[in-house]
């Protein structure tokens, strides 16, 4: 049985997990890490120290299909909204530009558990904390190292940010081509801060809306009442609220430390929202990936960097960055596993 690494538990990944257990069933075994504490990559949901709050979304804040995605990522759509982790958005979001045809929709429990429903229903082994830093060829496998040690595998997909891939130590830097090279040092992300700030069970807000896109502001772009966002608000539960600054803002000051820059957003933020209570607690993301601005040229959902053993990169640099574009390079990425797959068990034969 061949054994595949998927390196990277975001939508991605998960979603490689999901849908290659489905096509090869028990044809291969899978195995996916990620440095991280948790799954969920860009769609994270971030618990509140104090369990008195609701969870709020540092990262992706919902999902935008097309009626063409609706219709060809109908599966997904169906199953996420009959195992209730997708339900249409009904909050009012101010700024929000809907387009005609396009479909709103949040996740009651956070953006992270429509990962965690891929991983999960994959049956993938999931080894989170696991950072990959080589990649080395032996023979008809691969030999991948992680902090704290290394194991081989038959074929490794990467679904982690490109600059990330490119970091990595071993046999990669001179497999690719010259062209490969070029194509994935092409490819450019945004970078923004996010906040969360949680409050008490008694604290009321005194606006209306469960989200809004701030345009006279030096910094902040995107304001949500997290749980009014999903519309899952709990007895017993104080508000979440998340901000997201705007790309230049990240941009500007990307490298600079969390205490320099916090202090900044949360004066801004009060300025904006002056009657603000104050939080319980408060948590700071820094994405220094946050969406993809510039894709590989083409969008071919998936580069293959070697056949023989299988090498394959995929995520949202290789489409467009929301659901749907991972939905795609995750199909486009099985589809290439599968057919060497079948070749390496053709050979053996």
């Amino acid at each position: 049985m061949s054994r595949v690494l998927i390196v990277g538990a975001g939508l991605t990944g998960s979603l490689c997990a999901y849908v290659l257990k489905k096509v090869l069933q028990s044809k291969a075994q899978f195995v996916v890490w990620d440095k991280a504490r948790g799954a969920g990559g860009r769609m994270s949901t971030s618990r509140p120290p104090d369990p008195t709050s609701h969870s709020a979304d540092l990262g992706a804040q919902y999902i935008t299909a097309t009626a063409a995605y609706t219709q060809s990522h109908s599966n997904f759509y169906t199953e996420l909204l009959s195992a209730g982790l997708l339900k249409s958005l009904d909050c009012h979001i101010e700024g929000l530009q809907h387009k005609e045809g396009n479909k709103n929709y949040v996740t009651p429990l956070g953006t992270s558990s429509v990962v965690k429903h891929f991983l999960s229903e994959s049956g993938a082994d999931l080894y989170l904390e696991y950072h990959v830093t080589g990649l080395h060829r032996c023979g008809a496998s691969w030999k991948v190292e992680r902090k704290g040690g290394n194991e081989k595998f038959d074929a490794v997909v990467l679904t982690i940010p490109v600059p990330q891939i490119l970091q990595l130590q071993g046999d990669l830097g001179n497999l690719l081509s010259v062209q490969q090279r070029e194509q994935l040092e092409s490819v450019r992300y945004s970078s923004r801060f996010a906040i969360a700030l949680f409050f008490s069970p008694d604290v009321v807000f005194s606006f209306s809306w469960g989200a809004r896109y701030v345009t006279d502001s030096h910094c902040i772009r995107y304001i949500a009442v997290d749980n009014k966002k999903r519309s899952s608000d709990a007895p017993g539960l104080g508000p979440s609220l998340v901000v997201h600054t705007s790309v230049p803002f990240g941009l500007e000051h990307l490298e600079n430390d969390k205490d320099a820059i916090q202090p900044i957003i949360l004066q801004e933020l009060q300025r904006l929202l002056p009657d603000l209570p104050q939080p319980v607690s408060i948590k700071f993301q820094k994405w220094r990936y946050s969406q993809v601005l510039t894709s590989v040229p083409n969008c071919p959902g998936h580069m293959t960097i070697l056949e023989q053993p299988l090498l394959i990169c995929g995520g949202d640099a290789f489409t467009h960055s929301n659901f749907d574009g991972c939905v795609e390079s995750a199909l486009s990425v099985c589809r290439a596993l599968q057919f060497s797959l079948d070749i390496k068990q053709n050979i053996s034969l």
